[in-house]
């Protein structure tokens, strides 16, 4: 769970949506937040705590804190 409020806390550094994810397909999503606002940084912090840009969806999404 350390990893999920790290990577939630990264995300909340850009943007404090209301409904902020989205879990379907095993795969949870953290949406409205472009991928161009955050910095490189935070975004090999996001790959290494198991987030990765979708660029199919414009969304970040993880496998590892899905619904199984």
């Amino acid at each position: 769970m350390e990893d999920l409020i790290k990577a939630l806390t990264i995300f909340l550094k850009y943007r404090n949506n209301v409904y902020p994810t989205h879990c379907e397909h095993d795969e949870l999503y953290v949406v409205g937040i472009d991928k161009d606002e955050i910095s490189r940084d935070d975004i090999s912090i996001l790959e290494k705590l198991s987030f990765y840009w979708d660029e199919s969806i414009d969304s970040f999404k993880s496998r590892r804190f899905g619904s199984s």
